[in-house]
């Protein structure tokens, strides 16, 4: 069984992480769940049926120097939700959080990474992003932003996260 670390940012859809775990089991995956300190911290009780649901530990911090890793080894990788601070983040090299210090390194060891954002339209009016999204996608990075992605929404409104379109994604990403 190949083995995908799913990502989540602080965005709405993280809400929904279960079911997505859920589809990518169905789909074969052995899923490792990281989140952002702020999305464990909004997900905070659902941690242990997430847990179960997986059957490893939900992380959000860095493991102390020698100790032992608790996750396989990753054969493909997916941020998502990836918020506005986690693209940017990411594609900086800003490695302060576990899960935009393992997404720096996926680069770099040529694990296949996917992400989708979850970004409201203010936002990605802001310079930075689009050409954090352009770093992401030279640096071999799927992201899936924009048509046949994820498309902005208005501050404030809610459309259906595209989580299939993620996982369709990883799976061709990380070879069928």
């Amino acid at each position: 069984m190949r083995t995908l670390y799913l990502f989540g940012s602080a965005a709405p859809p993280v809400f929904e992480v279960a079911e997505a775990v859920e589809n990518a089991q169905a789909r074969g995956w052995d899923v490792c769940l990281g989140l952002t300190p702020t999305a464990a911290r909004w997900l905070e009780a659902d941690l242990p049926n997430l847990e179960r649901l997986t059957g490893h530990p939900v992380r959000s911090e860095y493991k102390r120097p020698g100790e032992p890793d608790v996750w396989p080894k990753a054969d493909a990788i997916l941020a998502a939700p990836a918020t506005f601070n986690t693209i940017n983040s990411w594609a900086s090299g800003l490695t302060s959080s576990f899960v935009v210090g393992v997404l720096a390194e996926g680069i770099g060891k040529r694990i296949p990474l996917v992400s989708m954002p979850c970004v409201n339209a203010a936002y990605v009016q802001h310079p930075a992003f689009d050409r954090s999204v352009g770093t992401l996608r030279g640096a071999g990075v799927t992201v899936l932003y924009g048509e046949g992605g994820f498309v902005p929404n208005q501050p404030g409104e809610r459309r259906p996260y595209p989580w299939h379109l993620a996982l369709d994604a990883v799976t061709t990403a990380a070879g069928g």
